[in-house]
């Protein structure tokens, strides 16, 4: 690719294909220039830095993992959208691991394109919106979402890092923690007096 054709855009997509092959915290402006086939100094025309691009790959992956989650959910309800709502979850972080990292870690990412972004406020929209139909408000909601943000992060994360060196397969495992989950918050405790912050 030709310095003449380098976008924004471009560099972004470059630098989230180059974080899936090896990872978000290996990927430098170096590596991407040689990718890209230009000299260093030309990326600074589109990218202020690393941490910029980090942003950058934050954002564009979570509009796509949010399509993926609405696409998944769409129609659906109760343990159907919490399972169809974890399996894209999954799926995303197994098929674009450095992406997917970018939207776990914290990046400063600009404020001007943080607000143009509608991929992070949508996933809060649909986690939010499924969790309501198990009839949870808040405190509980926050609560709930942690709880899933946690489970779900937490097992993909150790499944990409083999964690689970049993015999029994991963994919058993997971199916379970999704009925737990659904059981828990059909049954989610009540919130304790004062507990409002």
């Amino acid at each position: 690719m030709g310095r003449a054709g380098l976008t924004a855009e471009r560099v972004t997509i470059a630098g989230a294909e180059l974080a899936d092959e090896v990872g978000l915290d290996q990927v430098t402006m170096s590596q991407l220039a040689r990718r890209l086939g230009v000299k260093d100094a030309s990326l600074y025309t589109h990218v202020r830095g690393l941490e910029d691009l980090r942003g950058r790959i934050a954002l564009l992956a979570a509009d796509e993992k949010t399509i993926r989650i609405a696409e998944a959910t769409s129609g659906r309800a109760g343990k159907d959208a919490l399972v169809a709502f974890a399996n894209a979850w999954r799926e995303y972080a197994h098929e674009h691991p450095g992406r997917y990292m970018a939207t776990q870690t914290p990046i400063q990412i600009d404020p001007e394109l943080a607000a143009k972004a509608a991929g992070p406020r949508r996933a809060v929209e649909l986690t939010y919106g499924m969790l309501r139909g198990y009839g949870l408000a808040e405190p509980d909601l926050t609560d709930a979402v942690r709880l899933l943000r946690s489970t779900f992060h937490g097992f993909v994360a150790l499944e990409a890092a083999g964690g689970f060196a049993h015999e029994r397969s991963p994919q058993h495992s997971w199916v379970r923690a999704l009925d737990a989950l659904h059981t828990l918050l059909e049954h989610w405790p009540p919130s304790r007096e004062g507990d409002s912050s």
